[in-house]
């Protein structure tokens, strides 16, 4: 099983960090990390004031440039707002400058800024991801491409330059509670990110069987599932809880309000740590027996990644919440 981490790259409104300083922290997280023996770092994609990772390729590269090891992806690629020719080529710009450590998750978003935003109709929201999928997954397998759809101007013959180390570029699906989203990625033999932010993920089996079902239907056997938790792990789970509880309400509350939910509560936050809740957030001992019972109760787990930044917790705290993470979960894992 592989343990990564997802970040945001989250700067509340009003922090007293600098955005400057914000993204150079972040690359000494990329930096740690792989240090540590994590094994992957994503980076998500966001067109938001509080989160600085509208560019994750470009995070990622300067993460690339210190780093050895650790597997470099996005988390996810909102693909139904981007032109997937670029896609591609930033993350074959990153493949060759990591030397063969760039993936792409490609997702639809869980915030619609991004439509409007680059001139795009929300009610479009599935076709133009399905679309730009198909075209994303021909142009890593072919350089000169001939291809129509819909939402994006054809292509007849041209050359998609540069070209990946890894063949092919490894491209993963991340979904949330959609059965059609699991359909879709086990019928294209696509490994699978599933974000779990709440709740008990026990109740996700069914839709991970169903991926499972798709893929075994479409002849393919080699099926990856990977879950995405908000997570934080600290020298014991009293540490790790007051440590990550401020900043967690805080970016969650501030969600809540505007979807309509009630503000995020000590007592939410508590259950969520307990043995059937999402919450990854505990000392080592108690996160990796929460891995352990999930990847039973979810039919085997490839990769679990951890998102951290949510909690915009202190630079110090984070470099230290890595290093266990590194030192004791995945190398325990």
């Amino acid at each position: 099983m592989e343990i990564g981490i997802d970040s945001f790259a989250a700067l509340p409104v009003g922090s007293d960090v600098s955005a400057q300083d914000r993204l150079g922290n972040l690359v000494e997280e990329i930096e740690t990390a792989d240090q540590a023996g994590v094994h992957v770092f994503g980076v998500g994609e966001h067109h938001r004031d509080d989160f600085l990772d509208s560019s994750p390729a470009v995070i990622l590269a300067a993460g690339a440039a210190r780093t050895k090891s650790i597997r470099l992806a996005s988390a996810v690629t909102v693909l139904s707002a981007q032109d997937p020719v670029r896609v591609f080529q930033e993350f074959a710009t990153l493949d060759l400058l990591s030397r063969g450590r760039a993936e792409i998750v490609v997702g639809r978003g869980s915030f619609s800024e991004a439509y409007p935003l680059f001139g795009l109709r929300l009610e479009d929201y599935d076709s133009l991801f399905a679309e730009k999928l198909e075209l994303l997954l021909k142009l890593r397998e072919e350089t000169h491409v001939t291809w129509s759809g819909r939402h994006r101007a054809a292509l007849n013959g041209q050359g998609v330059f540069p070209r990946p180390v890894q063949n092919p570029l490894p491209v993963w699906v991340g979904v949330g509670g959609s059965p059609e989203s699991f359909i879709r990625a086990g019928a294209l033999g696509l490994p699978l990110m599933v974000a779990i932010i709440g709740g008990q993920p026990a109740r996700f089996r069914p839709l991970i069987d169903l991926y499972r079902e798709s893929g075994r239907r479409a002849g393919h056997s080699d099926l990856k599932v990977g879950v995405h938790f908000p997570g934080y792990v600290a020298e014991s789970d009293e540490q790790a809880a007051e440590d990550f509880f401020p900043g967690f309400q805080r970016l969650f509350s501030q969600i809540g309000r505007e979807r309509g939910w009630p503000p995020t509560t000590r007592a939410q936050f508590d259950a969520g740590r307990g043995p059937h809740g999402a919450l990854l957030v505990g000392s080592a001992e108690t996160v990796i027996a929460k891995i352990r019972a999930f990847d039973e109760a979810l039919g085997g787990l490839s990769r679990v990644t951890f998102q951290m930044s949510v909690a915009a917790l202190p630079h110090d705290r984070m470099l230290n919440g890595i290093r266990l993470l590194g030192e004791r979960v995945a190398a325990e894992l």
